[in-house]
């Protein structure tokens, strides 16, 4: 059956790209829909997409359940599922309303047991939009196409990649600043939309970083909450299950470093969920002394952003 599954992964992550991309910079797809399952707004575009999904499952797989940003947990009707698909359509919804190329399809596929967890992921797929270039992994059976993971360990030279999308940009900068500023020339930042591609982008070796720390100022930071609330507009948006399932076992299989913002890992989170509770905080480094060394720095971030609200 695992043979089965990730044949529609991969179908289902391909027919996505094809539904959303002569649709990509339309100025007409930016019209708001509604709210997803996580509080971010739904636009046109990312219904077009989910409304695609439905059709595509119902048609082709009615027997497995699926979890997606703006639908949330589905489940066939008068029968137990085994699988469980965990789909962001579009990862990057605003980059690929602006036409530009970071946006992707993420689709990860788990058994559905009891509540599974980031650790209970055995297929992941991520194919980019516009270009058409997919990655696929299989847990223990590494990544497709192979990775090209950066050696460079000096935060200096690192090219890296954060979101500030529904986070709030001052404490979000005291804790990433020493990052940002070390690096500011003789390496780059960038803030590319999508969590998904930006995780990808180290498998390439375009990147040597993807860093988001938004839920551990939210635990660890009084008053923080309310900030990203404000910013949310009421809601707090940092990455769910759905937006890092498929990336992060992408970037495992490719012998990257896949953690939280304390450096711990990914696999005990529940995966089918959108809530503040299910939203992680993602360190990904393409190699071990590069993320020992990033995480130093969020620790130091933390504690002066601390100091500086207290």
């Amino acid at each position: 059956m695992s043979g089965e599954i990730r044949q529609l992964v991969l179908e289902l992550a391909e027919d996505l790209r094809s539904e959303v991309l002569p649709h990509l910079g339309a100025h007409a797809e930016r019209a708001h829909s509604g709210e997803g399952e996580g509080g971010d707004v739904t636009f046109a575009i990312d219904e077009r997409a989910e409304s695609r999904m439905e059709s595509f499952l119902a048609e082709r797989a009615p027997q497995v359940a699926f979890y997606s940003e703006d639908r949330g947990m589905v489940s066939p009707s008068g029968s137990d599922a085994a699988w469980v698909l965990v789909v962001d359509p579009i990862d990057g919804t605003r980059p690929a309303l602006a036409g530009l190329e970071s946006c992707c399809v993420s689709v990860a596929a788990a058994r559905l047991d009891g509540e599974p967890t980031m650790a209970d992921v055995e297929v992941g797929c991520v194919i980019e939009i516009p270009s058409g270039a997919g990655f696929v992994a299989e847990r223990g059976k590494g990544l497709r196409p192979a990775a090209r993971l950066s050696s460079n360990s000096d935060l200096s030279r690192m090219f890296w990649t954060y979101g500030f999308r529904g986070r709030p940009a001052r404490p979000t900068v005291e804790v990433l600043a020493e990052l940002i500023d070390a690096s500011s020339v003789g390496g780059a930042t960038f803030d590319l939309g999508s969590a998904t591609y930006d995780m990808t982008r180290v498998a390439t070796g375009q990147l040597d970083a993807y860093i988001e720390p938004g839920p551990r100022l939210i635990a660890d930071v009084k008053g923080m909450r309310e900030e990203f609330e404000r910013v949310g507009g009421g809601a707090v948006l940092n990455n769910s299950p759905y937006d890092l399932a498929a990336a992060a076992l992408c970037l495992r299989e490719a012998g990257a470093v896949v953690t939280d913002a304390y450096g711990k890992p990914l696999d005990d989170r529940r995966l089918l969920g959108s809530g503040e509770d299910f939203q992680m905080s993602c360190v990904t480094a393409a190699n071990a002394d590069l993320h020992r060394a990033i995480c130093r720095r969020i620790d130091e971030g933390i504690e002066r952003l601390i100091e500086s609200t207290a």
